[in-house]
């Protein structure tokens, strides 16, 4: 493949003999960001939506106990199955008890945290997590989150690309919206008891700071309903698929039940290696990427194609049904999520040229994982 030709003023939209150099105005980083759709390869073609975003270019909402920055349709248009959210929490810093209508995926990037949630049948769950690990909310369970020792930072993934972290349901919120009188009559205390309930919401709650907890026995709330089904999952200890150019876990509901909507793929691509051209028979893709360097090409139908470039931080989609592969383009190893709204986690594959370069191998039908 012709690659982009550099100068010593940054890249050019060259290829060969196509292209010429760049007269105006510039912008050199995002264009080293992004060689493929400065100088597109010949074989792109066509119309094809933006695909990629960056929680770089998101907007950030800071708060005394941490921050959240979201990725969601308004940010990528055609995400319309995902939205992202990644979160950042001190020591001790709490995300407010809350609930959503959308079921939420989680995966911690670093640090650790102790989530907690309750079911409909009063069931509690309680459980510390770390880098690595992952829960999932089904649509409607109240939940915490709160940052350990080292604080935390951690991936939220939703499934409808319209959700947005500032529409959640909050208890404070919700109180605050409730007359004095029908929450003294609800629980059965004076109406001073609520007297002190906080009124500066989107500065003093929602992400908020408090003490590192004590050991999760401490914490630990007894329910004569007993306890919920699991509600998070050791992903990192899962024994990996290894194969020649990479290895890959997978989660889905045969695995970890809490998770009945979203699955999900952890593939890790070794240099010069791929994630081998495939498509997803039943759903979009909505991808996150941990570490290394990507390239992806995707295949609308038509003639239609489009290159995009990839770097730690960066979102990717892929619409249901549009062929595509991921080729690792660094000198690192290529780390990224894939998630996917449907159980199991399937897709299909084109038959790889070389097995020695792709990250997993297969025919044209139907394959989980």
């Amino acid at each position: 493949m012709e690659t982009t030709s550099f100068s010593t003023d940054g890249p050019q939209p060259i290829r060969g003999d196509r292209g010429a150099t760049i007269l105006g105005p510039r912008n050199v980083p995002i264009e080293r960001e992004n060689p493929d759709l400065l100088a597109s390869p010949i074989t792109d073609a066509g119309t094809v939506p933006n695909l990629k975003f960056s929680f770089a270019a998101a907007r950030n909402r800071l708060l005394r106990g941490g921050w959240a920055r979201e990725v969601t349709v308004r940010e990528l248009p055609v995400a319309t199955r995902i939205a992202g959210v990644d979160m950042r929490l001190k020591p001790g810093a709490i995300r407010e008890m809350h609930w959503h209508k959308e079921a939420e995926w989680g995966y911690v990037l670093a640090g650790s945290v102790r989530i907690t949630a309750v079911n409909p049948d009063g069931r509690n769950f309680i459980d510390d997590v770390a880098a690595g690990d992952i829960w999932n909310f089904p649509a409607g369970i109240p939940h915490s989150i709160q940052g350990l020792k080292n604080g935390a930072e951690f991936l939220l993934v939703f499934d409808d690309g319209a959700f947005s972290e500032n529409e959640t349901f909050l208890i404070t919120d919700w109180f605050a919206h409730t007359p004095v009188e029908v929450l003294a009559k609800n629980f059965g205390v004076p109406e001073t008891a609520f007297a002190n309930l906080p009124t500066d919401l989107d500065n003093t709650r929602y992400i908020f700071e408090a003490s590192v907890p004590g050991p999760i026995e401490s914490d630990a709330v007894q329910s004569d309903a007993g306890v919920s089904m699991p509600y998070s999952y050791r992903f990192s200890a899962q024994e990996p698929l290894r194969l020649a150019g990479g290895q890959v876990r997978i989660v889905d509901s045969s695995n970890f039940p809490a998770a009945s909507t979203i699955a999900a793929a952890l593939v890790e691509v070794e240099p010069g290696a791929m994630r081998e051209l495939h498509w997803h028979p039943n759903s979009d893709e909505w991808q996150y990427y941990l570490s290394g360097q990507a390239r992806m090409t995707v295949f609308a139908s038509g003639g239609k194609a489009r290159t995009f470039d990839y770097l730690a931080g960066d979102v990717g989609y892929v619409p249901f049904a549009m062929g595509h592969y991921v080729e690792n383009t660094g000198t690192d190893t290529l780390r990224f999520l894939e998630n996917v709204p449907q159980q199991p986690f399937c897709r299909c594959l084109a038959e790889p040229v070389d097995g020695a370069h792709a990250a997993g191998a297969g025919s044209g039908a139907p394959q989980p994982g």
